[in-house]
């Protein structure tokens, strides 16, 4: 479904991407994985195309994305999950998930979602802002399936969240890959990204250093070593 080939991304004179390269099956959810600052974020951001590339190519069910707007890419079915949540605050649960829906022209989907979330159909009336980390966690992830993604990207679901809500927000990520959600997930905490992907890619300094089976790399002496506290 997603082909990234050899591609380079800049801010300004940094390079904060170099020859890339990853795909994503039908299907698949894949783990994206590595420290703080290693490109994760600015990949997602190249995909999504609010970050320029500099080389190579990205091609969604065989087609070149180069000169696709963003607005485009989430008509195309990539839609994205922020880093922060950055749900809008002084509105509504309800609006904030409609506005997700935008691109797409129709709500429909609405009930589909509140059913996945019971805790924001109950707070549906309720400002956002006023909802705590792990619930306006699940209102972004919410508000990006309104629009019927066909490959959603999420960039660090459990950021800043206790480790109970984390637990609870990977439950509900693998609960969307059993029913055929195709999802690139970053995640800084590379055992629980891993433990729910099919497959991993390992990021350093801008550059894929390791990829594999997720099982494979949860067991990988260097990949423990590095990121999953082991000795």
């Amino acid at each position: 479904m997603l082909e990234v080939q050899a591609l380079g991304s800049r801010y300004g004179r940094i390079p904060a991407l170099a020859d890339v390269s990853l795909e994503v099956r039908a299907g698949e959810l894949v783990a994206l994985v590595g420290a703080n600052g290693a490109g994760k974020t600015t990949l997602l951001r190249a995909i999504s195309g609010v970050q320029p590339a500099s080389a190579g190519r990205i091609r969604f069910d065989g087609e070149d994305l180069a000169a696709k707007s963003p607005r485009r890419r989430v008509q195309l079915g990539i839609v994205q999950v922020p880093e922060g949540r950055q749900v809008f605050a002084p509105m509504s649960v309800e609006d904030n998930l409609k506005l997700g829906a935008f691109a797409r022209g129709s709500t429909s989907h609405l009930d589909a979602v509140l059913d996945l979330f019971p805790v924001l159909r109950d707070k549906r009336r309720e400002a956002a802002g006023n909802l705590s980390g792990g619930q306006q966690q699940m209102l972004a992830i919410g508000r990006a399936l309104m629009a019927r993604p066909r490959l959603l990207l999420l960039d660090e679901p459990g950021m800043g969240l206790a480790p109970r809500l984390v637990a609870e927000i990977f439950v509900r990520i693998a609960a969307l890959r059993r029913v055929g959600t195709t999802i690139l997930l970053v995640d800084q905490n590379a055992r629980a990204a891993l433990a729910v992907a099919d497959r991993g890619y390992v990021m350093e300094t801008g550059r894929i250093v390791l990829a594999g089976n997720a099982r494979d790399l949860l067991q990988d002496r260097d990949v423990q070593r590095a990121y999953l506290g082991a000795a």
